[in-house]
């Protein structure tokens, strides 16, 4: 069977979870992409046979479909980049193969075709508007705090708390400066804790599969720098966000939506990630779950069921996890970092891994582009967990030499 995978950089979810999963399903793959090369070198040392890799114009679906069909017959078409779901969606739906909802992919990716079909639906308003290129911010009059973001945006990039309408003018500018013709919006700020609801759906119904309590660095940014596993959100805010993932479409494959609870017990979508949570959270939700988490992604995607009880076993999961970023508080070279790390201690299994290498040179971009590396442990205790996530936190050390 023939999988086709569609993808912009390497990721780790890909090269260690959705890779070793195909092979472990005996798929042959042929990786998608605009870049070669970096995939090649990413995946030159895997202990399996590695995938074909073509290069594509894969944000365009008709040179994706063009180049399918006069290659190997499909059996899946599957993607885990947030900016390539819609292309996906068409192009697995041309082959007549198990597809998301396009149109469902496409309200996921734009942040304000979000917020209108939510209101449309009556499932939430936010206030909320687009600024074009070249508009002035000072057309608007939203109601501050309040945050203006990417339309098309990912990892928290250029997403920034703006106070007054001085501030939103001079922030719109430099957006804009940065990413020349990208269209803003700005919306209401929605307070309360942030959370996030990890699903999975086989086209037949949809599981969940748990969530994390996050955490943010200060404003006016929202840099996740920590998350703590949680089994089962309030039923009640599950099924809020569960209704209006409904009325988004969202529906087959895996989701990954950003949700604040108020303390009214009021769910409030922040944003809808149409693929599995990334930042080793999902390679992480795989240990937490004991579930074959990447084979039930792909099998979907294959036409084949879920467990019925899926979403039973997965609330029922004794384990407990922490998810922290080392992120860069300045600009410079990385001149000391601990490599790939692994442990088990005390009931604790705990994994680090390095998300710059050194000798490399950044700027400080205030987005999730400064994380240094990340470290996650399970366990069944959540003290114990926490305890050794700070334990090897101490133990070690990054440095930047501006």
């Amino acid at each position: 069977m023939r999988l086709y995978l569609l993808a912009l950089n390497p990721t780790d979810s890909v090269t260690a979870g959705f890779l070793p999963a195909a092979a472990r399903l005996g798929l042959d793959v042929t990786v998608l992409t605009d870049c070669a090369e970096p995939h090649r070198r990413a995946y030159a040392t895997l202990p399996f046979t590695a995938p074909e890799v073509l290069e594509c114009d894969v944000r365009d679906f008709r040179a994706v479909i063009s180049l399918i069909s006069r290659h190997h017959a499909p059996d899946a078409v599957f993607s885990n980049s947030d900016h390539l779901q819609t292309q996906t969606a068409l192009a697995a739906d041309y082959f007549g193969l198990p597809a998301k909802d396009w149109k469902a992919a496409l309200r996921a990716k734009d942040k304000g075709q979000l917020r209108r079909h939510l209101a449309l639906t009556g499932q939430d308003t936010v206030w909320s508007a687009e600024l074009a290129p070249g508009q002035d911010a000072a057309e608007l009059d939203p109601p501050f705090p309040c945050v203006v973001k990417p339309r098309e945006g990912v990892a928290s990039e250029d997403v920034t708390l703006v106070t007054d309408a001085a501030e939103l003018a001079l922030r719109c500018e430099e957006i804009q400066h940065r990413r020349a013709g990208a269209t803003l919006v700005v919306e209401e700020f929605l307070d309360g804790q942030l959370c996030t609801l990890e699903t999975l759906g086989d086209g037949r119904g949809r599981h969940v599969l748990g969530g994390f309590r996050t955490r943010l660095s200060p404003p006016p940014d929202f840099i996740e720098e920590v998350l703590e596993f949680v089994p089962a959100h309030p039923a009640d805010a599950v099924a809020q966000v569960l209704a209006q993932l409904e009325a988004l479409g969202v529906g087959l494959g895996a989701c990954h939506t950003e949700f604040v609870l108020q303390p009214d017990g009021r769910a409030r979508i922040i944003e809808v990630n149409y693929r599995a949570i990334g930042d080793q959270c999902d390679l992480m939700l795989a240990e937490i779950l004991h579930i074959p988490l990447f084979e039930h992604i792909l099998g979907v995607h294959l036409g084949r069921e879920l467990p019925a009880d899926l979403g039973d076993q997965c609330a029922a999961t004794p384990r407990r996890a922490r998810n922290e970023v080392i992120c860069a508080d300045r600009a410079g070279v990385l001149t000391a970092a601990p490599g790939p790390y692994d442990e088990e201690r005390d009931g604790v299994r705990l994994a680090y891994r390095p998300l710059r290498p050194l000798g490399e040179r950044h700027e400080r971009y205030r987005t999730n582009r400064d994380y240094l590396g990340v470290i996650w442990a399970v366990g069944t205790v959540q003290t114990a967990v926490d305890a050794a996530v700070a334990r090897f936190l101490a133990a070690n050390r990054w440095e930047i030499t501006p």
